[in-house]
């Protein structure tokens, strides 16, 4: 048992008990006693000053777990504790440890001191209902003609409170509607820089192909004339023009950002001006006699409000602001992409249209350059053709002199068997030697000759060939300029504006 007003011992076990230590104390010097009570906190006050707070007498007694003889038998060794002192015997360890657990609640002058008190309190709240029900009567008819005009003051403030919500979401939702339509006329100028950012790729490819293309021109026209300049310098320019569409597409990107941001700011900013209206109406619609109200106590010390009037109207106004200007904004940069996008249109037409007409020029160049090859040629192969039957004539001249060069000197091998004086020098014997002389001049001079016209034969043959090969030439140039390059360039390569 546990005496009255006394705190129970805490008991804890750390192992499986047994029945040994359930039925017997164990010996005294095989469990840790304490001789003496931990001492008091330093923070805690005295016993006497506080007496209607029993709390105050509690204090944590530090009880060894492990003991065995104190989770069973608690209650009894304490009984047997307070009778040993009482009888001046001497409590052995064990017992002495369990008796500093408990600790006495109240002294007999608190005790005296709470029915003072108590006696006390009731004269006087004797006294103060007495008054009250005097004051009673007056009292609730002042509190109900004071709760009649705060319920008309609250009803007026809330009514009042619907108007401005009402206006202010008015406001919110006819600048959301103004958002949604610049968001998607940014959205279609932005489509239409992306298709026309798309398109000037054919116009590249068209200039890069005729690049391409001139470089398989041969030999001498493959030269870095005018044409070629102009067609680096539209590849220059399409790409220039590239670059400025995607910047004002990512531009128009960032735009499209912000102007969701402001959107999602004014539909967030609605909803919750809706939810505030209707809760609001609900509340300027309660009457003393309506449905669902019920005791909430305590709501009034909550505050659990945010803002006040002139920070709700500024939120808002701040909203619609910063959607206009957004707004302003996205205007702004639909006008920067049309003017772009004209700019580089133009600029990429005129250069387009420069080297359509480098070309045309240097077609021309290369035609008449190629018609006088032709004709140079023709004049060639004539030349040839008579300069052929100029060496079959040589031969046959050089062929005719055999005849009388073999009579000659036949007749001179002749007149060599003379016998004695008759071999004389005579004036026929000076004109055989002149003869042959003559004769070996003549074939020697049109053997010369001869070497001659086969040299400039010879010439006239590579010469034909240069200008076979350079006409050739040509020919590949005017394909490639004429047929390839202009071939690809009679349209623009674009789709015009009005078809985006």
């Amino acid at each position: 048992m546990e005496y009255l007003g006394h705190t129970q011992t805490a008991s804890y076990t750390t192992g499986p008990r047994t029945a040994q230590s359930a039925c017997f104390l164990p010996a005294v010097g095989a469990q840790k006693t304490f001789d003496t009570m931990p001492g008091p906190s330093p923070l805690r006050r005295s016993l006497t000053s506080l007496p209607w707070r029993p709390s105050t007498y509690y204090q944590t007694a530090k009880v060894s777990p492990t003991t065995a003889l104190m989770q069973s038998q608690s209650g009894p060794l304490s009984a047997r504790a307070n009778l040993a002192e009482l009888e001046g015997i001497k409590v052995p360890p064990v017992f002495s440890a369990a008796r500093n657990a408990l600790y006495t609640r109240y002294t007999p002058n608190d005790w005296m001191s709470a029915n003072l008190s108590n006696y006390s309190v009731s004269d006087r709240v004797r006294g103060n209902a007495e008054r009250i029900r005097y004051d009673t009567l007056r009292l609730c008819r002042e509190g109900e003609d004071r709760t009649k005009r705060a319920q008309e003051e609250s009803g007026k403030r809330l009514g009042e409170r619907v108007t401005d919500i009402n206006f202010w979401k008015t406001e919110l939702q006819h600048e959301t509607d103004n958002m949604v339509s610049e968001i998607s006329s940014l959205q279609e100028a932005k489509r239409i820089a992306e298709k026309a950012l798309g398109e000037t790729e054919n116009p590249l490819h068209v200039a890069q192909e005729c690049l391409y293309n001139r470089e398989k021109r041969q030999g001498i026209d493959l030269v870095h004339d005018l044409v070629e300049k102009d067609l680096l310098r539209e590849v220059d320019v399409i790409k220039q023009c590239q670059d400025k569409i995607r910047a004002v597409i990512d531009k128009a990107n960032v735009q499209l950002n912000l102007n969701r941001a402001a959107q999602h700011e004014l539909e967030k900013d609605t909803a919750d001006k809706f939810s505030a209206q209707h809760l609001d109406e609900k509340c300027h619609g309660l009457r003393n006699t309506s449905g669902g109200i019920a005791f909430h106590n305590g709501i009034e010390q909550l505050d659990r409000t945010l803002s006040v009037p002139e920070t709700w109207a500024k939120f808002s106004n701040e909203n619609i602001q910063r959607s206009q200007a957004e707004r302003a904004a996205s205007k702004n940069l639909r006008a920067e992409l049309d003017k772009v996008l004209n700019d580089c249109a133009n600029d990429m037409w005129k250069q387009f249209n420069c080297v359509n007409t480098a070309l045309s020029e240097r077609v021309q160049e290369c035609t008449d350059a190629r018609n006088k090859l032709q004709t140079h040629l023709d004049k060639v192969l004539q030349e040839v053709f008579d300069m052929e039957k100029n060496i079959e004539f040589l031969k046959k001249s050089i062929k005719d002199k055999e005849a009388p060069y073999q009579v000659a000197q036949t007749r001179l091998e002749t007149r060599i068997h003379r016998p004695n004086v008759e071999l004389c020098r005579d004036p026929a014997q000076h004109r055989l030697v002149s003869e042959v002389q003559e004769i070996r001049e003549t074939v020697e001079q049109l053997q010369a000759k001869l070497r001659e016209a086969e040299n400039a034969l010879q010439h006239l043959l590579k010469t034909k060939s240069a200008l076979e090969h350079d006409l050739s030439v040509k020919n590949n140039s005017l394909f490639i300029d004429r047929e390839k390059c202009l071939g690809i360039r009679k349209t623009f390569p674009m789709a015009p504006r009005g078809s985006y």
